[in-house]
């Protein structure tokens, strides 16, 4: 990571702002103290009075948004699942750092953290003792019992009414509510700690060993407690859920953003539309990237990779706020393909389309936290006034999203906050 200068000017680039369907012509961005302060056809000449200035000739390369991933685990991405039930904290915490400065060095300047012990981590970020990406957190996901988010074992059982908590949920993985009161607390808890939205598991999951996929979790005066305190406290709740049933008591309760969902209907899909809610799917395919799951969690793979592409076809029908996240777990391997699942959106929307999915539509989907947002201002764009967490692309993303697939030959320059974290054209 180089010294901050207090302004970097990009000569010469060509500019996909994060909203508009093409990229500009040969432009100067000058960023000053962490914040795009222009972006101009005409060459930026005047240094301010006391600034030092750092620039970088683009060479007509496409200067664009920091990419935001709006479903992401810091804390499991990399991690098999064993080793995350039984490791110490402290390990898990140092393989996520690591883990997160590679992230950031895919270019993903971002993430709205699905869940798990993440505060350490943001905070070390958030402190520059690590690099990473901005992290919005979730804090500790919220469960029933015999919900996705019970990874106890089987001899854990029967709990008691003042049982031992299980390793998940000392280590702030996971917190199993039963009933209005142990979810108000449960909530309460992770808000306390810092979330700045609400993880509730509302069905069943491929993950989890006990769950099938098509049971619905949590009454709605459930869902309604934590959208309710959840609320109090200026922010929002996000769901896991596949089915119409789980989905469509969710959006009763007042829940705002369904995760997953590759098993939804049409009415359930123009219901997400209708109450103005976010859904973020992920492109779960059968190839490359199929997750490795137990045996007995196979047969649940199977109905999610079947549904993928019924789902997407329902968000464009309907018109949905649609988000984009990549949900990687238990997977190093799967982390580096970051970028190549946000390209394989192409399937089904424009590559422009898709790169406003990963810059200003994750940026609203983020800026739902309101008064909870850590990292207030306008992210995933590139306008004067936004937050420079900028992308130097050695090709057009527009016209070769590709290109995203591989971070390493094709990023050549990587800002967040006005901080270079990469530059190959030095």
């Amino acid at each position: 990571m180089t010294a901050v200068t207090s302004e970097t000017l990009f000569r010469n680039v060509r500019v996909f702002d994060g909203v508009s369907a093409q990229v500009s012509e040969p432009s100067d961005v000058l960023v000053r103290d962490g914040v795009i302060e222009a972006v101009s056809r005409s060459p930026v000449a005047a240094v301010a009075d006391g600034a030092t200035r750092a620039e970088l000739d683009g060479g007509g390369r496409v200067l664009m948004p920091g990419l935001i991933d709006a479903h992401w685990h810091s804390m499991f991405a990399t991690l098999p699942l064993q080793a995350l039930t039984t490791a110490d904290v402290g390990y898990v915490n140092i393989v996520a750092a690591r883990e997160a400065e590679a992230t950031l060095q895919r270019g993903f300047t971002t993430v709205r953290e699905a869940g798990g012990p993440v505060f350490g981590l943001k905070l070390a970020i958030d402190q520059a003792l690590v690099a990473g990406p901005r992290i919005y957190p979730a804090g500790a996901m919220i469960s029933q019992t015999s919900g996705h988010g019970d990874f106890r074992f089987p001899f854990e059982l029967p709990r008691g009414v003042c049982g031992n908590l299980a390793h998940t949920e000392r280590i702030g993985a996971a917190v199993i509510a039963d009933g209005v009161a142990e979810v108000l607390r449960g909530v309460r808890e992770q808000l306390r700690l810092g979330a700045t939205q609400i993880k509730v598991m509302a069905g069943g999951g491929v993950a989890s060993s006990y769950d099938p996929i098509d049971v619905t979790q949590y009454t709605e005066a459930e869902l309604r407690a934590a959208v309710d305190a959840a609320s109090d406290w200026g922010t929002y709740v996000m769901v896991h859920a596949y089915t119409p049933a789980a989905v469509q008591r969710a959006l009763r309760a007042g829940v705002r953003s369904i995760e997953h969902g590759h098993l939804l209907d049409s009415e359930t899909v123009a219901m997400i539309a209708e109450r103005d809610a976010w859904w973020c799917p992920q492109p779960f395919l059968d190839d490359e990237d199929k997750v490795s799951v137990p045996p007995t969690s196979e047969w649940k793979l199977e109905r999610i990779l079947e549904g993928t592409e019924r789902a997407y076809g329902l968000a464009r029908t309907h018109g949905v706020n649609l988000a984009w996240g990549s949900d990687t777990l238990f997977d190093a391997r799967l982390t580096t393909r970051q970028g190549a699942q946000l390209a394989k959106l192409t399937r089904w929307f424009g590559a422009a389309e898709v790169l406003t999915l990963a810059t200003s539509a994750n940026a609203q989907l983020c800026a739902l936290s309101g008064e909870r947002n850590p990292y207030p201002g306008v992210l995933g764009e590139v306008r004067a006034g936004a937050i420079a967490d900028l992308l130097l692309v050695d090709g057009d993303p527009v016209a070769d999203i590709d290109l995203l697939a591989d971070p390493a030959a094709n990023l050549v320059a990587i800002m967040k906050g006005g901080v270079i974290h990469k530059n190959t054209l030095a």
